[in-house]
């Protein structure tokens, strides 16, 4: 029997976290030839991962350049991408998330007839500019799918409601959640040099900012906020990975560049970057993924947005949207440390997890199984 040819897109560090195991899981299946097709939207921060994984893109298109925008990454991707499909045989498609990435690899195989499935379709934060522009991505490319992967049931419902068929959907629980038990099984340590400097046994806070929409005035208040807590806890570090763009990098660096207690560094590697999360005391992040990720781990993540597409976190406990303004990212910062039971009270309400088992990805293998192999 011809194995099925799946073509997995991936461009940013988070889809390739969150492929990574639809990949191994595709690859250990005889009836799959499976290719990865990295578009290179983000470049070094991508084969960190893929490299973790054991895995290496059969082409990387690498179109990546510095203060690249919206318009270029969607065009390149978009013509690029078409380029390889037309000669790839592809007999499904998979897509991951809500990138640009994704929208426009999902609108070349639309062009094409070739059957698309999205890895965790369906989040809505019911504001098309919130987050910006993730929001317009997974809503446009969930209108051209085959197959909807959907992380939990409320995600299923999102897309009924948008009239997607039943046969369509399926609830797989994320793939990030695959990722992060692998991953904690293989790394106890962490390895990153700039992590050396942080004292054994310190209580330390992990933060990630780097949304679009928080560009300038509300990642200056984050940083404020940051500056006061640091001030308010003389015991209590920072790790604060800074993305690679200069619109966040500048900011973060004018409020917490030089100060005691604050490490700020590249992007973790994706080992060293759960050793952090489970290491912490809390996170704060405006990331989608690492949201899902601190409710695996019982970990308290205060949600630098004002939306998300992942209310499961907040109805479940593990997070709380604390927005942009200093105010009451401070006070729910300070609650957290200096109130006793806090933390032990949101590592409580975990032990419910809506975002699966860690089985997603071999929930979407049999379903392509059953679908294509007919």
């Amino acid at each position: 029997m011809e194995r099925k040819k799946v073509v997995c897109v991936i461009g940013t560090r988070p889809e390739a976290i969150k492929m990574a195991p639809v990949v191994k899981a595709l690859a250990a299946d005889a009836s799959f030839d499976v290719r990865v097709l990295a578009t290179g939207q983000h470049a070094a921060m991508l084969d960190q991962v893929l490299d973790f994984f054991g895995l290496s893109a059969d082409r990387n298109l690498h179109i990546m350049r510095e203060r690249q925008s919206l318009d270029y990454i969607t065009s390149s991707v978009l013509t690029g991408v078409g380029e390889y499909f037309d000669g790839a045989g592809a007999a499904a498609v998979l897509v991951h998330g809500d990138t640009t990435t994704t929208f426009a690899a999902g609108l070349a195989a639309f062009y094409r007839g070739i059957p698309i499935g999205h890895v965790e379709a369906g989040l809505r934060s019911g504001n098309m500019r919130l987050p910006f522009p993730e929001e317009m991505n997974r809503v446009l490319v969930d209108k051209m799918i085959t197959w909807g992967f959907a992380p939990t049931k409320l995600a299923a419902e999102n897309l009924r409601k948008e009239g997607l068929p039943e046969g369509a959907i399926s609830v797989t629980g994320n793939t990030v959640i695959d990722a992060l038990f692998y991953t904690i099984t293989k790394r106890r340590s962490p390895e990153a040099g700039e992590l050396s400097v942080l004292p054994d046994g310190a209580p330390f806070l992990l933060v990630t900012a780097h949304r679009r929409e928080s560009w300038g005035r509300p990642l200056e208040g984050i940083c404020e906020a940051l500056v006061e807590i640091l001030d308010a806890h003389p015991d209590v570090w920072m790790v604060v990975p800074m993305h690679k763009n200069p619109a966040v990098r500048e900011t973060i660096g004018k409020y917490l560049g030089g100060r005691d207690r604050a490490i700020l560094c590249d992007p973790l590697d994706y080992p060293d970057f759960v050793w952090a999360m489970n290491t912490s005391k809390f996170i704060l992040s405006d990331s989608g993924g690492v949201q899902e990720e601190a409710s695996a781990i019982k970990k308290p993540v205060l949600i630098l947005r004002d939306v998300t597409e992942r209310p499961e976190v907040v109805e479940q406990g593990s997070g709380l949207l604390v927005g942009v303004r200093k105010e009451k990212i401070l006070a729910a910062a300070l609650r957290l440390l200096e109130e006793p039971g806090a933390i032990a009270a949101i590592e409580k309400r975990c032990e419910a997890q809506p975002f699966g088992d860690g089985t997603a990805s071999v929930k979407i293998v049999n379903t392509l199984k059953e679908s294509l192999l007919k």
